[in-house]
Parts: structure tokens; C-alpha cells; sequence
């Protein structure tokens, strides 16, 4: 098996400048060293770091890709928008939507990070590389085609999946998103289509506020195409599993995909700071492992994942590992350095009860 890794020093170049996430700084509230923006390079480079110390690296095909094609970015994004974006990314920098500050380079940033997954979906269609991870950054989830939002500036994902059925890769594409957040811009996107098929599993109402809702199922043609599957607080490890294995496998099986892409967040990580849920490295390695032998046996093993959310320094490393063990089938391991913290945790009974209620609530509405 081949792994292609895509990635590029320049996406941790990406910066946002002064910026606090939740108040302005001054009076009584301290300035935050890094600015107050969570979506920092280091999530992702000490991942990158991880990799090379554990060897893992050496296990892939490394690779890196152009800036995505202006034909490839206007099939999601306006020209119009395309062009202030660069306009105010050429004089410094500045920030055009809701919490998306960039500085100059930005634009060329942002295409890179689009072009990352470009590229490693096209040679995963291609068969250049049987899967594959890129490590995008700015992440995209939330980019509406003319609005961005939550760190996100351009919609990686819907970005490589226009590019590959534009030349002929793909037909139907099924994006599965278990990053914290609801991923509101893909299934923008896509909200009106019957050949991509949207999962989004997040935290119920943490970002956006107003989206991600059970009822939300597409429009149109795209009627049943989209499922949203909204979690209290709380879930971890028993109730992602189960969402798995009760909705997202099912939808999955239904829709017949050509590939799967994976809007790869660990901000469902159980130390995450701007998130409640309690999911752990083996979570997502177990979520993995599944949404990997449903590529097998549904669409020839064909998946990409593409990174999004995930706010610990300390812990999103040791999840993306997992995640690309698992998807490499490398014997190299990191473990958990937490593991011992989340093995003293009692088993909850109750909890899972209410969970697995839920979900099952869920399943039957989507009719699986």
C-alpha cells in the first residue's frame, strides 16, 4: 500500500496577526502571546515533527503540490471574491469575513492549502497513491463561496472536488467531516446536489451557531444527500463509534461512492480548548479504521483525508499520527501520551445510554 502525504513548509507560514478569539484585549484583559488565534501553525507542525521522529514519514510518499488553479478556485469561489482577497492580501494583509485575519501572502497560502488536497485527491483517482493525507492549512470547512469564516479562507475540499469531476476523475464523491465544528461551507456547496454526498458529525451548536441541524437534509436534487448528526457535549470514544457504525457506515453503503474524502478535525480530542467533547487518539484511530474498510470494500480503498480543526499542541500530534498509521498500515507507533490520564476514567453507563438513545433517534430519522 501507498500513502501519499501532502504537505508544504509554507502552510505553517500562514499567520493572522493580533487577533482575540472571543473579546478584544485592553483594560482588565490581557493581551495573549500568540495573538489570540487557536488555529496556529504548531498543531500541525509538531505533527509533521512526530512523523519524522517516529519515522513514520519515511514510511509515505511524500509530497507537495501547486497553488489550486485560478479555474479550479472559481468553480467554488466568485471572481469577484477571488480578486478582493488578493487585493487586500497584496497590501498586508487584513481579514474578510468572521474570524479570518490573514497577512500578506495570504491568498498564495490559502491556494496552496487548496491545492494540497487537489492534488492528493487527483492522484488518489489517478492511482498514483492508494490514499492519502494532506495537511492543509488554512483549513476550509467553513468557507462559504464568498464568505469566510472560522480560520477557513478557501473551501479546500469542495475546491478538489470540483477539480477532479471537472477533469473526469470522479463522479459521486461522499465528504465525511468529524471535525468539531459543523462543516457548514462544504454542505453549502453541495447543498443542492445529488452526486456529493455530505456527513457532517460535530458538536451540537458550538460553531456555527445557527447550522448543522438534524433537519437540514439538502434541497432539491440534493434532498437526503445531506446528513447532519448533532452531539451534545460530552460524546467521546462509546457515541462516535456508534455514529459510525450506526449512521455514517449506512449512508455510506447506500450512496455507492467513488472515494471518500474526510474532513479530517481532531478538535473532538478530549483536551481540546475550544470544544467538549472526549474523544481520544484511539477514537480516531478506530474511526479511521472503519471509514478505511469501507473504501476497500466500497470504492476500491480510494480515500483522501484532509485536515481541518484541532487546537492542543500536545495532543493533535499524537491523533494525526494515529489516523495516518492507520491509513498507511506503518507498524511505526506514538502512543498516547495521555492514555494512563484516560484509562483511570470510569466507564459511564448512564451516559452512554443517553447517547446511544440518541443516535438511534438519529439513525431512524435518516432511515438506516
Amino acid at each position: 500500500m501507498t500513502t501519499g502525504f501532502y504537505w508544504d513548509e509554507r502552510c505553517f507560514w500562514h499567520a493572522g496577526g493580533t487577533y482575540a478569539l472571543t473579546m478584544p484585549v485592553g483594560g482588565l484583559v490581557q493581551p495573549l502571546a500568540a495573538g489570540g488565534l487557536p488555529e496556529s501553525p504548531e498543531t500541525k507542525r509538531r505533527l509533521k515533527n512526530l512523523m519524522d521522529v517516529t519515522g513514520l514519514t519515511s514510511d509515505l510518499s511524500v509530497r507537495s503540490a501547486d497553488m489550486a488553479a485560478r479555474p479550479d478556485l472559481e468553480r467554488v469561489h466568485p471572481a469577484s471574491y477571488l480578486d478582493r482577497f488578493k487585493e487586500v492580501s497584496d497590501a498586508g494583509g487584513g481579514e474578510l469575513g468572521l474570524r479570518t485575519p490573514f497577512s500578506r501572502g495570504g491568498y498564495e497560502i490559502a491556494a496552496l492549502s487548496a491545492g494540497l488536497a487537489v492534488q492528493a485527491l487527483a492522484d488518489v483517482m489517478q492511482g498514483k497513491v492508494e490514499n492519502a493525507y494532506a495537511l492543509s492549512r488554512p483549513p476550509g470547512h467553513h468557507c462559504l463561496p464568498d464568505w469566510p469564516n472560522g480560520f477557513c479562507l478557501m473551501a479546500n475540499i469542495a475546491i478538489a472536488v470540483e477539480a477532479a469531476k471537472a477533469r473526469g476523475l470522479a463522479g459521486r464523491v461522499a465528504v465525511l467531516d468529524w471535525d468539531v465544528h459543523h462543516g457548514n461551507g462544504t454542505e453549502h456547496v453541495f447543498y443542492d446536489r445529488d452526486d456529493v454526498l455530505t456527513v457532517s458529525v460535530h458538536q451540537e451548536r458550538n460553531y456555527p451557531l445557527d447550522t448543522g441541524d438534524v433537519a437540514d437534509r439538502g434541497r432539491s436534487a440534493g434532498e437526503g444527500y445531506n446528513i447532519n448528526v448533532p452531539l451534545p457535549p460530552g460524546a467521546g470514544h462509546v457515541a462516535y463509534l456508534e455514529v459510525m457504525d450506526r449512521i455514517v457506515l449506512p449512508a455510506l453503503d447506500r450512496f455507492r461512492p467513488d472515494v471518500i474524502v474526510v474532513a479530517c478535525g481532531f478538535d473532538a480530542g478530549i483536551y481540546d480548548p475550544i470544544a467538549q467533547m472526549l474523544c481520544t487518539v484511539e477514537t480516531f484511530g478506530a474511526m479511521t479504521e472503519r471509514v478505511k474498510a469501507a473504501a476497500e470494500r466500497l470504492c476500491g480503498g480510494r480515500l483522501v483525508m484532509v485536515h481541518e480543526g484541532g487546537y492542543s499542541e500536545v495532543y493533535v500530534p499524537f491523533c494525526g499520527h494515529r489516523v495516518i498509521e492507520v491509513l498507511s498500515g506503518s507498524a511505526r507507533r506514538a502512543e498516547d501520551p495521555m492514555a494512563h490520564t484516560v484509562a483511570t476514567r470510569q466507564p459511564n453507563a448512564r451516559a452512554d445510554a443517553f447517547f446511544s438513545g440518541l443516535i438511534a433517534e438519529m439513525a431512524a430519522e435518516f432511515g438506516f
